[in-house]
């Protein structure tokens, strides 16, 4: 008989319970937990068993049954790293910009799998939150997602404490999956089984939604974060003298090697200056701005990281920022 999820109630599914902060607010290096976005696609998951318990199966040659004092008996690792939301499955190109850089700590998903013993055959990694429900009309026993194995065996993480403190249940609490560098849908909140697997998980979060549609007609599955870069300042709407100093912060899978500014819609660009990375924390960027006339602008910000990638200018969920200001003189 299949195995059931723990026990738990849930708070209304669908939508962030707090106001996200917008990229001219992002000026913390790392974001505080009670500013952190909060989102849910089935419900917040309120745990009502005291012995919470991960379970690991599947292509395995030893099962475990591992409670939260076992995990926190194993050698802790304490990563800082950007958390984005992918946005909304239902609108996959529109930029949301629900962003943070804060720290997690817990054990090396690859202790657990060492100890599992896994087969050499296994090539993903199932992982199961205990929130269930209704997305987008669809009834879904419990929120599934995946993990190519390689990617596994690096710095992910089995969480159970977010900036310094246990992680309250609205952030996936008390066990949750980390993957730095990936989009946040991916570190499954309220994490209670893991199941290696020689293919890609069943289910709606893996099959239907979070999958890019590319011109080829295949798929690639919202796995890596794409280069973005964000203004912290100017605030939309600021009024700025002749010379502004703009900053931000920017971050990708991989590290971000290049910040430009532009101020005439993509037709020319300036190079920022840019901090190296820091793990896999987010980079800070600042230019010092002159501007050629008075009146409105529109300054439009760009990353481009070691890979090659670089922001597009529309019609992605990493679409360029923009923030329109004001010039006094020029």
């Amino acid at each position: 008989m299949p195995e059931a999820a723990p026990r738990v109630t849930l708070d209304p599914p669908g939508l962030t319970r707090r106001i996200p902060l917008q990229p001219h607010q992002m000026t913390a290096t790392v974001t505080p937990t009670d500013q952190l976005f909060m989102l849910a696609h089935l419900g917040v998951a309120r745990p009502m068993e005291a012995g919470w318990i991960l379970r690991v199966d599947g292509m395995v040659g030893r099962k475990l049954r591992l409670s939260l004092d076992d995990l926190m008996a194993m050698p802790q690792t304490r990563v800082e790293a950007v958390h984005q939301c992918a946005g909304s499955p239902l609108e996959p190109n529109v930029p949301t910009r629900r962003a943070a850089c804060v720290i997690w700590e817990g054990v090396r998903l690859a202790e657990v799998l060492s100890a599992a013993l896994v087969a050499p055959e296994a090539s993903f990694l199932w992982s199961d939150g205990a929130d269930g429900g209704t997305f987008a009309g669809e009834a879904v026993p419990f929120y599934r997602k995946d993990l190519p194995l390689w990617r596994a065996a690096e710095d992910v993480l089995l969480a159970t404490r977010l900036n310094g403190a246990p992680i309250p249940d609205e952030h996936g609490g008390p066990l949750r999956l980390v993957v730095p560098g990936f989009f946040g849908t991916n570190s499954v909140k309220w994490l209670w089984r893991l199941t290696l697997a020689e293919r890609r998980a069943d289910g709606p979060f893996t099959t239907t939604y979070y999958n890019d549609r590319l011109p080829d007609g295949t798929a690639r599955p919202v796995w890596a974060l794409a280069p973005e870069a964000v203004f912290t300042t100017p605030a939309p709407g600021d009024l700025l003298g002749g010379t502004a100093h703009l900053r931000g912060w920017a971050w990708s899978d991989a590290p971000v090697t290049r910040v430009e500014v532009s101020d005439d819609d993509g037709q020319t660009w300036r190079v920022a200056r840019l901090d190296g990375r820091r793990g896999r924390a987010w980079q800070a960027w600042s230019l010092e701005w002159s501007f050629a006339r008075r009146g409105a602008a529109r300054l439009l910000c760009r990353a481009t990281d070691a890979a090659g990638a670089t922001q597009p200018m529309e019609g992605a969920r990493n679409a360029v920022h923009a923030v329109e200001v004001v010039a006094r003189t020029g």
